[in-house]
């Protein structure tokens, strides 16, 4: 557990730096008309605001992490996160573009993170939970492996996202990066919530974090619109193999059967909540429009929706994480 401080506030940061790179490089990108304008975009149009909320929640998920799944932590990452959204919403209605623009934003992220970061450790300090050398609680646990269902269920969202055109060299490279980074965090928060570190979990870890980053690319190389079944493989193999690395091995190996469960719900549940959360919003919930009507932004055509598919990727990790995580983590039989 000693390795999840420092870890956690380093994808944490660089978190931060791909927000800023999305508000002031790739938000631009996705307005090229004006309000005044009769063509209104479609679907899919504001991805680089979908990128943007998975970044700040790729800093939150981080927060946790560098707790190690503490109370404290996770209270504050989920507060500080929903703080983010709602700073990132005026900033975009500022719309600030340039290099010294990101630089700001950057420094001020890194700033504020810093900040918080300092004083939940200093409140801490003294406390059990603060030694490093000490096996995470059960509780702790099941935060670490929910957070790791999280940006697992995200990785997907960010590695198949797409645009109206999806020829902006610039959504690739930003889905990229995001989907990496997730990934590297829902490997860090499951060997996290292992009970005990040994070579065979830092070793299933490794090659873990390998086979997802090549499914990633993997995903981007399929062109838009035939993107399901990968994606569907990739959050099988990820969330598979969150469960691996977290959950108990009763005499130093897994228990199979229970995996083998975990495999199917990773290969179905993903795909099944990001549709149900989906239709819920085009139906029910048009929190997109909401959104882009903030952030001062022109509507979507009428005949097109405003999905924020960030949402539909948060909403249905936390899902995944009610099935793999919720559970007692210490005796699953």
């Amino acid at each position: 557990m000693r390795f999840a401080r420092p870890v956690g506030l380093l994808l944490s940061a660089a978190a931060v730096v791909l927000w800023a790179y999305g508000v002031t490089v790739l938000q631009p990108l996705t307005e090229p008309i004006g309000p005044w304008s009769e063509r209104l975009p479609g679907n899919n149009a504001y991805w680089a605001r979908d990128l943007r909320f998975m970044a700040i929640m790729a800093v939150a998920v981080g927060l946790v992490l560098a707790g190690r799944g503490h109370l404290r932590w996770s209270r504050s990452a989920v507060l500080l996160g929903g703080c983010w959204v709602a700073v990132d919403v005026a900033i975009d209605r500022v719309d600030p573009i340039g290099v010294r623009a990101t630089v700001l934003l950057a420094v001020g992220g890194c700033a504020v993170l810093g900040a918080l970061a300092a004083t939940l450790w200093w409140r801490e300090r003294g406390a059990p939970s603060a030694q490093g050398g000490e096996a995470p609680s059960a509780v702790e646990r099941r935060t670490l492996t929910g957070a790791a269902c999280v940006a697992g269920v995200l990785t997907l969202v960010a590695a198949g996202i797409e645009s109206p055109t999806d020829r902006e060299p610039e959504l690739t490279q930003g889905a990229l990066a995001t989907a990496a980074l997730l990934v590297v965090l829902a490997v860090g928060a499951a060997l996290a919530a292992a009970p005990a570190r040994s070579r065979a979990r830092v070793g299933l870890a490794a090659g873990l974090a390998v086979a997802a980053l090549v499914g990633v690319g993997l995903v981007r190389a399929v062109g838009p619109g035939t993107r399901l079944l990968p994606e569907t493989a990739l959050g099988a193999v990820l969330l598979t193999g969150v469960t691996l690395l977290a959950w108990d091995w009763p005499g130093g190996r897994p228990i199979w059967r229970h995996h083998a469960l975990a495999a199917l719900a990773a290969l179905l549940g993903p795909v099944a909540f990001l549709l149900a959360t989906a239709i819920s919003m085009m139906i029910l919930l048009p929190i997109g429009a909401t959104f882009t009507e903030l952030a001062g932004n022109s509507p979507i055509n009428a005949a097109d929706s405003d999905l924020l598919v960030s949402l539909c990727g948060l909403l249905s990790g936390l899902a995944m994480a009610l099935l793999l995580a919720r559970p007692a983590v210490i005796d699953r039989r």
